[in-house]
């Protein structure tokens, strides 16, 4: 009974993981088109997040956590419209490193990611179910 436990509480780390993945992306996909308002203002600079695995000393397993959220330094695209006010002296403007199609990629892993937790901890909490049944 304690493996089923701690099965669902890994997948419960797992969803948490995943959700905070999908927010990152959907703030990523909200602001694709976020460029400045000013002459040398940097538009939205894309967020990525990374994952490590941790030890649950309560329950005694690893389970996965959110590392950290950072900035992506990939370099900003540049469309040249000298009649927008966030255009430099060249009349390029800056946009955001977000590629929309990589965070729907991203968006979509990360669904399948949730789904799969969601569904081992469903799994985990009909064999505890069964297991109470079969003891009464």
């Amino acid at each position: 009974m304690d493996d089923l436990m701690v099965s669902t509480q890994v997948s419960t780390s797992g969803m948490k993981a995943q959700a905070t993945r999908l927010r990152v992306v959907s703030e990523n996909i909200a602001n694709a088109d976020s460029i400045g308002s000013s002459p040398g203002e940097a538009p939205y600079r894309r967020k990525t997040l990374s994952f490590k695995s941790a030890l649950n000393r309560e329950i005694g397993a690893e389970v996965v956590k959110v590392n950290k959220i950072s900035t992506d330094r990939s370099d900003f695209e540049k469309r040249y419209d000298p009649n927008h006010p966030a255009s430099g002296a060249d009349g390029y403007v800056q946009l955001p490193n977000v590629n929309p199609l990589v965070e729907m990629m991203d968006m979509r892993e990360a669904q399948r990611g949730y789904e799969a937790n969601l569904n081992a901890m469903q799994i985990s909490r009909q064999m505890i179910s069964k297991t109470v049944d079969m003891l009464k």
